[in-house]
């Protein structure tokens, strides 16, 4: 199954809102790069992404699940981009930090690293699992 890397400016939306709207969840919307929003149109329900806290914390907080798939944006005048649906699954154990994921040779080809700017993002099984351990927690 494909995971995900979703970013936040928490000022705007943080872990703790997404956890506050519980299981109805909310959207992801507001995305205006075409490469996020390729990812976007890839997702299917259930796939699990981190939640990653940028420019404060600049941490993965937690872990999301698609419940929509994607959908037209209605906040995207020009109708091109999309939005899809998530819902808090749960916190991780620790909190992993951007420095801590840079000073990880097996994460040196991430695409939080190497897309920096790019506000959804894949993430490899691999990826996925070392990261998991790295906040003390197993892969599922």
């Amino acid at each position: 199954m494909p995971h995900w890397l979703y970013k936040s400016e928490p000022f705007k939306w943080s872990w703790d809102a997404q956890v506050a709207a519980g299981e109805k969840g909310t959207h992801w919307d507001g995305v205006r790069n075409h490469s996020a929003k390729l990812n976007l149109l890839a997702m299917r329900l259930g796939d699990r992404g981190f939640f990653y806290h940028s420019n404060e914390g600049k941490e993965i907080v937690g872990i999301v699940e698609v419940i929509r798939e994607a959908y037209p944006d209605p906040s995207d005048p020009a109708g091109k981009f999309v939005m899809v649906d998530l819902k808090a699954v749960e916190p991780l154990p620790r909190p992993v930090t951007l420095a801590e994921i840079k000073e990880e040779p097996a994460l040196k080809d991430m695409a939080l690293l190497k897309y920096s700017r790019l506000s959804v993002q894949p993430v490899t099984d691999e990826e996925w699992a070392f990261v998991l351990r790295m906040a003390g927690k197993a892969a599922a």
